[in-house]
């Protein structure tokens, strides 16, 4: 329970330099009394600017220091939460924003904005549109339960029946979602570059395949056009040597022919020596006439006989040599037929030669083109880092896809747990069970004023207003004493469902005005007898109607305008 126990104030509005101090948990009930402008309605702006920075009433902050003294605005709040001692110092020129824990203030590294959240969030908790529905009914300024917009309405249920959880859970569950489709939107582009990287080297990988298996193609088809021009060249070399060994087996008679020409030369070069020797014979004893031996003469006859010898004989060598050289010239002719068939054969077996030195060749570049077929079917050296690279990719997109499958996943229960803490989900189930029981309270507390009416609200806060003849009306078509009586039933109702949800329970209440002007007499004793019957509270009316009212209330506490500042004048 959250039970405030004392509230002071210095150079607040209309309060002068000295504190004015108010004892919150002293009396069951206090009326505040005081003429109009005499400062009694300080004190709720002074509760709201303390607790939430903001004053109850419409007063700019530049307002709510004293135009007298124009500094040194502070306001201290005492209440405790169980057994733990809190305080709220806050103040405008300065501007102060303390709150102690037992005495020790609480660490304020956190901006203002912050450091006021966790008053509402953590020590609080509830903010200023709670604090104003379920401690504080006040006059023309405030705006009742039933006048507010659904979303305000409902703010102010949630606060109550401490289910405002939800809508922060809600809000953080928002921000996951959207964190949540950014990750899936950041999958999704993990995914689709993954897929384009192994694409592209797959599609690089069968390129080089498709590369490789030409070059085999290639290779394999210069083996076959080397193979075949090899048996052409084996079929030619062949057919060669064939024709060689025909020529060769007439090559045999060439040495003894060359023999033979030899020997012929020989004897040719014999006869024609013998008819030169004739020849010079026949001259000697032509020209001769005396022996060059005994230097006798020689006779004539016998020359004649000498010459005509040798003349016989050199017609008969001559004419041997000329059947030697019909022969010869055979001969001759027969070297040179043999001669070029030699030559054939030379130049045959240069033939044989040259393919069978381009067969080694051909034979050589087959074994190469082999050796590279081996090396380009056994190994694929070319695409093994690339084959690294695509297991890589593809141990990537699978850990893309586990991913994407635990985040599709979470979003299965993102969706329930979204389902559950929307306006329609958990809260509804909770505002439901709770609607019968916030309904009976409201109507309790109207029959207790003598308003006899069955007041429902529905799930949407909107409300259904019969009359004992069955008559539909809206808060609206009140009049201002009965719709006095609606707000009062409702900030009781609220107070109730607070103690039984202990969210905002506590000790204060302070209505401004209420008998000022809304109700009536008979409503005034009603409220009165009301308050009465409320155990565990200190009630704070605030009224300018005292001479109706002084006799009724357990504590008086009375302001009043002391040269132009406000303070208490009377207190009992």
């Amino acid at each position: 329970m959250l039970e405030f126990q004392k509230i002071r104030w210095k150079n607040f509005l209309s309060t002068g330099d000295n504190f004015t101090e108010i004892l919150l948990n002293k009396s069951p009930t206090t009326l505040i009394l005081g003429a109009n402008g005499a400062g009694k309605s300080t004190v709720l702006d002074a509760l709201t600017f303390g607790l939430f920075g903001k004053p109850f009433r419409k007063i700019n902050k530049p307002q709510l220091t004293n135009s007298v003294n124009e500094k040194d605005c502070l306001i201290e709040i005492e209440f405790i939460i169980g057994k733990t001692k809190y305080l709220i110092r806050r103040g405008i020129k300065p501007g102060i924003f303390e709150i102690y824990h037992n005495k020790k203030m609480i660490n304020q590294d956190s901006k203002i904005k912050d450091y006021q959240k966790y008053l509402e969030d953590n020590i609080l908790k509830l903010n200023f549109k709670s604090f104003t529905q379920t401690v504080i009914l006040g006059s023309a300024t405030f705006v009742p339960f039933m006048q507010l917009s659904a979303k305000d309405r409902r703010d102010i249920i949630e606060d109550l029946l401490d289910i405002k959880i939800f809508s922060s859970m809600n809000e953080i569950l928002k921000s996951r979602l959207i964190d949540h489709k950014e990750n899936v939107r950041g999958n999704d582009n993990e995914r689709n570059n993954i897929d384009n990287q192994i694409h592209l080297q797959e599609s690089s990988i069968e390129e080089i395949k498709k590369d490789r298996k030409k070059l085999i193609q290639s290779s394999k088809k210069k083996i076959e056009e080397y193979q075949l021009k090899i048996n052409e060249n084996d079929d030619c070399i062949e057919k060669l040597n064939a024709k060689i060994g025909m020529l060769n087996d007439t090559l045999v008679e060439l040495k003894p022919v060359q023999k033979k020409i030899s020997k012929m030369d020989s004897i040719s070069a014999g006869l024609t020596s013998k008819i030169k020797s004739l020849k010079e014979d026949q001259e000697f004893f032509h020209d001769i006439d005396n022996c060059p031996t005994c230097k006798q003469d020689v006779d004539a006859s016998h020359k004649e006989m000498m010459i005509a010898e040798r003349k016989d004989k050199q017609k008969e060598i001559e004419q041997a040599l000329e059947d030697f050289k019909v022969e010869y010239e055979v001969i001759n002719a027969r070297m040179d037929k043999l001669l070029n068939t030699q030559s054939k054969v030379s130049s045959l077996t240069g033939d044989i030669s040259e393919k069978t030195s381009h067969n080694r060749g051909l034979k050589t570049s087959i074994k190469d083109y082999e050796k590279e077929i081996e090396e380009l079917e056994s190994t694929d050296t070319s695409t093994t880092k690339m084959r690294k690279e695509l297991k890589k990719f593809t141990e990537q997109k699978q850990k893309i896809e586990r991913i994407r499958e635990e985040l599709l996943e979470e979003r299965e229960y993102l969706n329930v747990a979204s389902t559950l803490l929307k306006d329609g989900g958990i809260k509804t189930s909770i505002i439901k069970y709770y609607l019968p029981i916030m309904n009976g309270l409201i109507n309790k507390y109207l029959h207790q004023m003598d308003f006899y009416v069955n007041f429902t609200m529905d799930e949407n806060f909107s409300e259904n207003i019969q009359s004992r003849n069955r008559e539909n009306f809206s808060y609206t078509s009140f009049s201002e004493g009965e719709k006095m009586r609606i707000d009062l039933a409702l900030l009781f109702t609220w107070r109730e469902v607070a103690k039984m949800k202990n969210s905002v329970n506590t000790n204060l209440l302070v209505l401004d005005e209420v008998f000022d002007s809304s109700l009536d007499s008979n409503g005034t004793d009603e409220f009165l007898k009301l308050l009465n019957e409320l155990g565990g509270n200190n009630v704070f009316v605030i009224s300018h109607k005292g001479e109706i009212l002084y006799d009724k209330f357990r504590s008086i506490i009375k302001f009043d305008k002391v040269k132009n500042f406000s303070k208490i004048v009377e207190e009992k």
